[in-house]
């Protein structure tokens, strides 16, 4: 039997205060979809890390066709015919998406002294057509939204043609439709040879795209299941170590008065293009309104116009009968507001800070936990560890750097600060990317408190499953407006897919079907 085109033996890797891969075994065969599943900190992100080349091992080895390799460096990997699509995107914001595609792969001319970037812009143009990844090749990567810079993301592994692939949540900001086409894409490559190794949280995808799945558990791997062979049942059980229904939908209840009421709300995204324009809705108490759209949609500007985060060039914005159109991003807060951000790097969490730091951000003029500009430590202390333990956040400390957390547990981080603040309205923007299947349950059940005991949520998220789950109203924007207000008893994901692509808009969005 020929060698696996991957093999991993005994992998194992400490920092401080967390082993996150304790003698982990896992062996790909040539040309199959691989998934590795787990809960965050179980070391899925860590071990493909060791194998691209960014972290080395502390104990164990790595061959590629039954050969023995060693990588000092993410290029050594890459020589050796591999390709990661990483979750946190690792792109230059001030080039354009072209030149970060083909970043030390660049076509040359005159004899190799200067890059040829018309032939870039053409290579990656015929590339994204042909996969179906719609991307501006002379755009910057910095004016792009989310979505987009994960379709550059796939492009640069596609680019370098690599053998081995290694896709760590790739389907987190795509629609049904998109996510589909990846799918398709993903088998079209294996069918021509290559060996893919998917890294989700997603169990449908598992079951859908994969040959076998690895599953992670506390740094160490538990089942190496056959997909068709097994359920999501059993891979959630594996994972752990109990059932989760992530399906179940959250019971109605009969919303209150409005708290948020957002009239004509107009904002100017990049380059002056208008990103919203005319949107008007309501939140109430008692309810959760989801907004659904495929990235770059203006539902990004939307929600940060409504923060604070960007001006709004029109229209206005009430929450609990007072104007906040034009007021700071404190007066906000103090109004009423909390927010979880899309980007938890950027924008929700301090790097440099600690854990502990980034737990207390708005919670720091409590006069509990300070006077007179000095902090009363044991109370900031309590406060960490109480948020820490409730949302089963892996820190391995209070003190280290928020850095040193998986995604999915720095996502905890961000919420847990945000969830915990006495606001009546929770903006929520894609609380659970990147988070496995115990804390998606553990978020969803907090946010239905929250709206239980009377608070207003505006969620919005890429997990179709999961704006269904949860939603009083669902609206669904396209093109700066919202497209259509649909009802989650009987909406269906394709259908609020067609909305998404602007396939079909209801009376109120002025279009018929199409």
């Amino acid at each position: 039997m020929a060698a696996p085109a991957l093999e991993l033996r005994g992998i194992t890797k400490r920092f401080p205060g967390v082993t996150a891969n304790d003698s982990v075994d896992l062996a790909v065969q040539s040309g199959a979809i691989h998934a590795v599943v787990g809960e965050n900190g179980a070391g899925k992100t860590t071990l493909m890390s060791i194998l691209y080349g960014l972290f080395p091992p502390d104990e164990g080895e790595i061959l590629i066709g039954g050969e023995r390799v060693r990588f000092g460096s993410a290029l050594d990997a890459i020589r050796a015919g591999m390709g990661m699509v990483h979750q946190a995107f690792r792109l230059f914001p001030t080039l354009s998406v072209a030149d970060n595609v083909v970043y030390r792969a660049e076509p040359a001319r005159r004899g190799g002294m200067l890059v040829d970037r018309a032939a870039s812009v053409r290579a990656v143009a015929e590339l994204a057509e042909r996969y179906e990844l719609a991307v501006d090749p002379e755009a910057l990567v910095e004016t792009q939204p989310v979505g987009v810079l994960q379709r550059v993301e796939i492009l640069k592994a596609l680019y370098r043609d690599a053998r081995i692939l290694i896709l760590d949540e790739p389907t987190a900001v795509l629609t049904p439709q998109e996510r589909d086409r990846l799918f398709t894409v993903i088998r079209r490559l294996r069918d021509s040879g290559r060996t893919i190794v998917f890294i989700t949280h997603k169990l449908g995808e598992v079951m859908a795209v994969s040959d076998r799945v690895t599953v992670l558990r506390n740094g160490r791997s538990v089942a190496d299941l056959v997909t068709a062979e097994t359920s999501p049942e059993e891979i959630t059980r594996h994972m752990t170590g109990r059932s989760v229904d992530l399906g179940r939908r959250a019971p109605p209840r009969r919303p209150g008065a409005p708290v948020l009421a957002v009239q004509g709300l107009e904002a100017v995204g990049e380059h002056g293009r208008k990103a919203v324009e005319g949107v008007s809705f309501e939140v109430r108490s008692g309810e959760i309104v989801g907004v659904a759209g495929v990235a770059g949609n203006g539902q990004t500007e939307m929600i940060e116009a409504v923060a604070g985060l960007r001006e709004a060039s029109g229209g206005s914005v009430v929450l609990n009968g007072a104007g906040i159109t034009r007021a700071a991003v404190a007066e906000r807060r103090r109004a009423g507001l909390a927010y979880i951000p899309e980007d938890r790097h950027g924008v929700g969490a301090s790097h440099l800070a600690s854990v502990s730091a980034n737990l207390l951000m708005g919670h720091h003029r409590s006069p509990e936990r300070q006077r007179r500009g000095w902090f009363n430590l044991a109370k900031v202390r309590e406060h960490a560890q109480r948020l820490i333990e409730a949302f089963d956040i892996k820190a391995g400390g209070l003190n280290n750097p928020v850095s040193t957390l998986s995604g999915g547990n720095l996502q905890k981080v961000v919420a847990a600060r945000e969830m915990s603040h006495e606001a009546s309205l929770l903006i929520a923007e894609q609380p659970t990317r990147g988070l496995d299947i115990a804390a998606i349950e553990y978020i969803h059940g907090r946010l239905v408190s929250f709206r239980d005991e009377g608070g207003a949520v505006l969620l919005v998220s890429a997990e179709l499953s999961e704006i269904l789950a949860l939603s009083t109203r669902i609206l669904v924007m396209f093109e700066g407006r919202i497209a259509a207000e649909l009802d989650p008893a009987s909406a269906a994901e394709p259908d609020i897919g067609l909305y998404m692509t602007g396939a079909r808009r209801d009376a109120g969005g002025g279009a018929a079907d199409g």
